[in-house]
């Protein structure tokens, strides 16, 4: 190792109250040579360190992670499977459907037309005493009974009006009413609906 000398000068003043003096010193000081570390090499040394003790920190704590990870794996292995259900789309079923009771029996309504004029009143009579005849045999037949048929009597001649679910309750309808005493014709507007 080699050493640096150096040398230092003092010069001291003294007061005295007689005199005056100075006095110079020389001081000679030995030491090692300054060949060492400089700032910023301290400086670098200090970044790598905190690096290194934030690298250790870091390690540390994902290995507690990784722990933590390996408990949840091995958690999961002994835990018993989780069963998945899946819902199948219902099967689709025939439609449901209702059917209303027919509505409750209803008098058919009685039409009256005024006689012409100059004509006589014995067949506007005759009409209501048909009409009335027409409607008392369909309330009296249990089938013809709930179709809610109109029927309408003018000059003799009768006519039906409604809806039926098959021919052969229209024609029953007809022939009901062509057995009335003074029907002469049956206009038959019953429509069949399937």
């Amino acid at each position: 190792m080699a050493y640096e000398e150096e040398s230092k000068r003092s010069r001291v003043v003294v007061d005295t109250p007689t005199a005056r003096r100075e006095v110079t010193q020389t001081e000679a000081v030995r030491g090692p040579e300054r060949a060492g570390i400089s700032g910023a090499t301290v400086g670098v040394i200090v970044v790598l360190a905190v690096a290194i003790v934030t690298v250790l920190v870091l390690l540390l704590m994902s290995g507690r992670t990784m722990d933590n990870r390996n408990d949840n794996l091995a958690a999961e292995q002994t835990a018993p499977p989780q069963t998945t259900i899946v819902q199948q789309p219902a099967q689709q079923q025939p439609p449901v459907i209702i059917q209303q009771a027919p509505p409750a029996p209803q008098q058919a309504p009685i039409i009256v037309t005024q006689p012409a004029a100059g004509g006589s009143t014995s067949n506007g009579s005759n009409d209501a005493a048909i009409q009335i005849e027409i409607d008392k045999r369909v309330m009296d037949d249990p089938t013809l009974s709930p179709l809610g048929i109109t029927v309408s009597v003018l000059d003799g001649k009768a006519t039906l009006i409604g809806v039926v679910k098959n021919e052969i309750l229209k024609s029953q309808f007809e022939r009901v009413v062509l057995n009335v005493r003074g029907v002469r014709q049956v206009d038959n507007q019953i429509i069949v609906s399937s």
